[in-house]
């Protein structure tokens, strides 16, 4: 799940290359191709921002010219959130990832410009279609980073939300019912023996709520020991005020 190639043409600061490899690779998305770096490359500030993506890092490839950086590739879109004088289709983020899923990942790459300024016209003209990322119309301020991780999250949220969680753990650690059960009841008896139950009509039906409260928690077996415990000795300090 290299692809899509990510192009960052003159990108300013290591810092953004560095949080943009951080949103690739939380996708699995590794190809990161940068034009014209203002910053010398390779980067501290990009290696340290990228907050150990430096798989990314350390695979990116540099490229003087932004049509060298795409001449591997046959399905290009250009990220850009500003209208254009000129004749190019425009792909809505849903539409682009279908034609990208339709072909290899890897053949295809997403232009984004720099962070002053954009991506210029000729950029785009390098581009089969520029890519329209839908944000609020009265203020679509997207920082470099944000871009990419829109555009890999559509990508790959589908693959990654497939993937099962571990649960087990949790699982294991949860307290059984004969557990639970005996909770239930030393807890019911101290309440009943702290004159808690005074309304003796109303006692099943609390004793109920009571017992729901603790189900919804889902306990463990470890904090259902506690709970025990806190009862023992709540009680050992009544016997001994007694």
């Amino acid at each position: 799940m290299a692809g899509p190639a990510i192009v960052l043409i003159t990108p300013q600061l290591g810092e953004n290359i560095g949080m943009v490899a951080r949103a690739m690779l939380n996708y699995g998305c590794t190809d990161l191709r940068l034009v014209n770096p203002r910053d010398p490359w390779p980067n501290k500030s990009a290696i340290a921002a990228s907050a150990g993506a430096v798989e990314v890092i350390n695979k990116a490839k540099i490229y003087s010219k932004p049509c060298d950086a795409i001449s591997d590739l046959k399905l290009v879109f250009a990220a850009t959130a500003r209208k254009r004088d000129m004749k190019k289709e425009v792909s809505s983020l849903d539409d682009a990832i279908r034609e990208i899923d339709n072909i290899q990942h890897t053949d295809t790459g997403i232009l984004f410009g720099n962070e002053a300024n954009g991506l210029t016209n000729d950029d785009i003209s390098l581009a089969d279609k520029i890519l329209s990322i839908p944000v609020n119309e009265k203020f679509s301020s997207l920082n470099l980073s944000q871009a990419v991780l829109l555009v890999v999250y559509e990508l790959y949220s589908q693959t990654f939300s497939s993937v099962a969680l571990d649960t087990s753990g949790w699982k294991e650690a949860k307290a059984s019912k004969e557990e639970l059960i005996n909770f239930f009841i030393q807890l019911e008896i101290a309440l009943e023996q702290s004159g808690f139950f005074h309304i003796k009509e109303k006692q099943p039906i609390m004793v109920r709520n009571i017992r729901n409260i603790f189900q919804r928690a889902q306990l463990t077996d470890q904090e259902v020991r506690t709970l025990r415990g806190v009862i023992s000795s709540l009680e050992n300090n009544f016997s001994k005020n007694d």
